[in-house]
């Protein structure tokens, strides 16, 4: 083999050294999309079932049993969250009987075999003619925040939804 030879080869070598770990970057990158995505929609999943769930409970605690026709009987924002009312516990969803219950719900999901997350809950009167939504007052509308972080995921997954209580004439 020539110099000439001997460096068409060093040279093609070279271009396919380059090309192998170009493929390998690709896939690495690709790859980290992919789980980030994954991880993503077991959140969003999460998310919004603990939404529904509380969407199937009453109202406001006046309104598990009987129709609520002034403002001034819904639980005040203090008294908003789990464990605070009789037969409630802190924490444990089922004992919750009202959409309020899951303010300050916080939970450690570990039971994915891939990923933990950790699940914060935040309740809030809402007023849909105010910027920003949040109200101070008591209102007809309530909003559920949901925010999931978790190790394996870039960034933090937040879903919002908001519960009315209707009066019909």
């Amino acid at each position: 083999m020539n110099t000439g030879q001997m460096l068409i080869t060093v040279g093609a070598m070279m271009l396919i050294s380059i090309l192998v770990l170009r493929i390998s970057s690709t896939q690495l990158t690709t790859q980290d999309s992919m789980q980030n995505s994954k991880f993503g929609i077991l959140a969003i999943s999460l998310a919004g079932s603990l939404l529904e769930q509380a969407s199937q409970k009453a109202f406001d605690e006046a309104s598990t049993d009987n129709f609520v026709s002034s403002l001034n009987l819904l639980s005040s924002k203090g008294d908003f969250g789990g464990g605070k009312e009789t037969g409630e516990i802190a924490g444990v969803l089922n004992t919750f009987d009202d959409y309020d219950d899951f303010d300050n719900y916080t939970n450690i999901d570990s039971t994915m075999p891939s990923a933990t997350f950790e699940i914060h809950c935040t309740v809030d009167y809402v007023d849909p003619s105010l910027p920003g939504f949040i109200s101070a007052n008591k209102t007809w509308h309530k909003m559920m925040t949901v925010t999931i972080t978790s190790p394996s995921m870039t960034d933090a997954v937040t879903l919002r939804k908001v519960f009315s209580y209707w009066k019909l004439p």
